[in-house]
């Protein structure tokens, strides 16, 4: 879908401090041949009873203070905003969008909670661009997208809960509006495809009657093994995943008007080397400095936070200037990937 008026306003983070890679494998807690293959350096890992331990909801409010402050006047004109996560939230049966919204736009505004996994954050992204494209015709309008998560024991072993990549804790934020005024970018085109066939690779074979027990962390790798010793379809699957991501890439690439030369850099999931080479030099073609792998290798993957941490981190660090034009790829387990090209238009007030 390509979109008109459509403004990157603000971004935002909150990371914790890092736990060092190598200092887990020393202790046990990382494999060593996973170590040797991701080359992961730290991770951002909150620290029981520290200056960096809050709850995941509030990892997003101080994300969302930083992207509604940079947003300026956009940030009176919010009117929804959009909550993603993967993991627990501080308490069961509660919506943590409303948390949210009540402690940086107010307690008036909608506030929902988007769970499409580790694609939510672009997929909330194409939401809120539908949602001010049918905005009252000549009203300024915006929305507000958080995303935050904390991984911890004993229900979750971030080094080992899924190969190829480490979790890391923090909240990320990004402020979209539809008033070009004191805009970093613009938001050119979104497109999101989908393969539902493939949720089982996250869920395995059957159902389970309640949440894990404590003592049992979640497992992600053993699921989708499951599931490929029931299916013996490990190659198919595979290549569906890669399929459903390139459809998405070449339909956002084409309503951006945008080549894949024309591309400055790239900001994908948050992965290992292994994984994150093999998307770049076998579905982009781009080379690995033009990626945002040199920032995930220091915090590991926030979940649905990647990429507006990873677009954040750009702005902040003077990366990017007017002109240039970044494209997004996102990818979920269901299994969904959404794809995004945004032209940046002014940085100035980002770098660090």
């Amino acid at each position: 879908m390509r979109w008109e008026q459509v403004y990157l306003a603000g971004t935002g983070t909150w990371l914790a401090d890092r736990a060092d890679a190598a200092a887990a494998v020393a202790a046990g807690a990382y494999d060593a041949e996973e170590h040797a293959a991701n080359q992961i350096h730290s991770v951002s890992s909150v620290t029981a009873g520290g200056p960096d331990d809050l709850p995941a909801p509030e990892m997003a409010v101080r994300a969302a203070r930083t992207a509604l402050r940079r947003a300026g006047r956009a940030a009176e004109r919010v009117g929804t905003v959009f909550h993603s996560y993967l993991w627990f939230q501080g308490a069961e049966l509660w919506p943590a969008a409303a948390y949210v919204a009540q402690h940086t736009v107010g307690s008036a505004v909608p506030a929902f909670d988007l769970l499409q996994q580790c694609n939510a954050g672009l997929a909330g992204l194409e939401l809120a661009a539908r949602q001010l494209q049918a905005r009252r015709p000549g009203a300024d309008e915006a929305v507000l997208l958080t995303t935050a998560d904390r991984f911890t024991p004993p229900a979750f072993d971030r080094w080992r809960a899924e190969r190829g990549m480490v979790y890391g804790d923090g909240g990320t934020a990004l402020v979209l509006s539809s008033s070009p005024e004191g805009a970093a970018g613009r938001l050119l085109a979104t497109a999101t495809r989908v393969d539902n066939s493939l949720e089982g690779l996250a869920r395995g074979e059957g159902f389970r009657s309640g949440p894990e027990e404590a003592d049992r962390p979640v497992d992600l790798g053993a699921r989708a093994e499951e599931y490929f010793r029931a299916h013996r379809n490990l190659r198919a699957a595979t290549l569906r995943t890669a399929e459903v991501a390139a459809e998405s890439i070449r339909a956002a690439l084409d309503d951006a008007d945008t080549s894949r030369e024309r591309i400055d850099r790239v900001v994908l999931n948050a992965t290992g080397n292994q994984r994150l080479r093999w998307q770049l030099e076998h579905q982009l073609g781009v080379e690995e400095k033009f990626s945002n792998w040199e920032f995930c290798r220091e915090v590991g993957h926030l979940g649905a936070g990647d990429h507006f941490a990873g677009l954040n981190e750009l702005l902040e660090t003077g990366e990017v200037a007017e002109g240039d034009r970044v494209l997004l790829v996102g990818g979920g387990t269901g299994y969904s990937c959404t794809s995004a090209v945004v032209e940046i238009t002014d940085a100035s007030d980002w770098c660090a």
